[in-house]
């Protein structure tokens, strides 16, 4: 207990001495060693780097989990190191009510039917976004958080260390100040005095001591010679310039001391804050490996969006013959604000015709095609389309084709025609025109 309070005097008495370091250098009344400019770029770039880190961490979680008691959750169980509890997807939780939604209305009703497909479509988004989730958390997340929490905090942790050698250094250095002008000051008033004679005390504070009368002792009208400045028990002034030349000498070794532990903290310093370079180089490979996953699990969901809605076009033509194949709606339209070329280079990639049509299409040809009667309609392209085969059309954005389809061909696909060239379609790519 007497070790702790020891220290906590001595931890208080230091915190008080910063306290009035940094005081006196804010207000310009000490002397502040400073930094040389590279090292203050340094500084400000890791300073940067831990911010920016920070904010991009936030905002890819609430990405990953956009409920803020969840991340919570997440946060508590991690710092109890404990298991976070599975948790189902949005996607699987809305599964799980169509497909109950569907036992109850009756699974064989069109109605019912309709809701099991999607059903089993949520439910593989849902997992795709669970893996999404799974991986942007290894390949992005972690990384980010061992740098705050590992990295960061031994840069941080060396940075006070530093800030602490560099107050040791200022003050050994106006202590030496001092010392030396304290020095000056004793030689010259040593240089104005008489070394070899002293004069004897006044007669008035003699009497007060002595009140027997004035009669001063002998010695102090003679020469004062070292031996007798001894006898006295005082310091004269050569003593004293003696004294604080011993000072000076203790201090200066302090400030090499001192200037010494400050450049070797520096050193390390320098190197862990050059090591941000490295940092921001592993920040890329994974921000690469973030983007990488977050396309896959958008082309998951593409695909998965794509053959629902071919399992619909086919119910819905079954349930409604008489209705013309397509929609006016496009499956997956642009925000209108997307160039044309931008939104070509953004679509997935529709399926070949040769995985999507049927045995008797494929042998479809397409020079002994001819437009039906009635049912054919104008079409506007909403976005270009490269044809995989001699069997597809390629289309421009905003243009204007015809098209119409033929009995037995898929939903998603219809024969495009423009001037005297004609070819399979993508509904998906096409707004309807009435």
């Amino acid at each position: 207990m007497d070790f702790n309070m020891k220290k906590l005097a001595s931890d208080a008495g230091i915190f008080f001495t910063r306290a009035v370091q940094f005081t006196e250098e804010k207000f310009g009344q000490a002397e502040k060693t400073e930094l040389d400019a590279h090292f203050e770029n340094l500084l400000v770039r890791a300073d940067s780097t831990k911010n920016w880190t920070e904010r991009i961490l936030r905002q890819t979680e609430v990405l990953l989990q956009p409920n803020p008691s969840a991340r919570v959750e997440e946060f508590l169980y991690e710092k109890l190191d404990r298991k976070v509890p599975s948790r189902v997807t949005n996607g699987e939780l809305l599964a799980q009510y169509m497909a109950e939604a569907a036992g109850e209305l009756g699974p064989t009703t069109p109605y019912g039917k309709t809701l099991l497909k999607v059903s089993e479509a949520e439910k593989r988004l849902g997992a795709a976004e669970r893996d999404f989730i799974h991986t942007a958390s290894v390949s992005f997340l972690t990384p980010l958080r061992n740098f705050l929490e590992g990295d960061w905090k031994t840069i941080s942790k060396e940075r006070r260390l530093l800030q602490n050698r560099r107050l040791d250094l200022d003050a050994c250095k106006a202590r030496l100040k001092k010392a030396k002008a304290a020095e000056a000051k004793a030689t010259c008033e040593g240089d104005t005095l008489d070394d070899t004679s002293r004069p004897p005390p006044p007669r008035a504070e003699w009497k007060e001591k002595h009140p027997g009368g004035w009669s001063p002792p002998c010695f102090f009208l003679l020469p004062l010679t070292p031996s007798v400045t001894q006898a006295r028990g005082c310091l004269s002034l050569p003593e004293d310039g003696k004294l604080w030349n011993d000072e000076v000498d203790k201090a200066e070794q302090e400030l090499r001391v001192a200037q010494t532990e400050f450049d070797r903290q520096a050193e390390v310093t320098r190197l862990l804050l050059e090591g941000i370079s490295s940092t921001h180089v592993n920040h890329l490979r994974c921000l690469h490996e973030f983007v990488k996953s977050q396309m896959t699990y958008y082309a998951q969901c593409y695909r998965h969006m794509l053959d629902l809605q071919k399992q619909l076009g086919s119910s819905q033509a079954a349930i409604f013959p008489g209705t013309f194949v397509g929609t006016t709606e496009p499956a997956s339209p642009p925000l209108s604000t997307t160039s044309p070329t931008t939104a070509a280079a953004t679509m997935p990639v529709v399926p070949t015709v040769a995985s999507l049509a049927t045995p008797g299409e494929a042998a479809l040809c397409l020079e002994e095609v001819s437009p039906p009667a009635s049912g054919t309609r104008k079409a506007r392209v909403l976005y270009d389309y490269e044809a995989a085969d001699s069997s597809e059309l390629a289309l421009l954005a905003d243009e204007l084709i015809t098209v119409y389809s033929l009995p037995g061909m898929d939903p998603d696909w219809l024969i495009g025609e423009r001037g005297n060239k004609k070819g399979k379609v993508p509904v998906t790519y096409l707004e309807l025109l009435s």
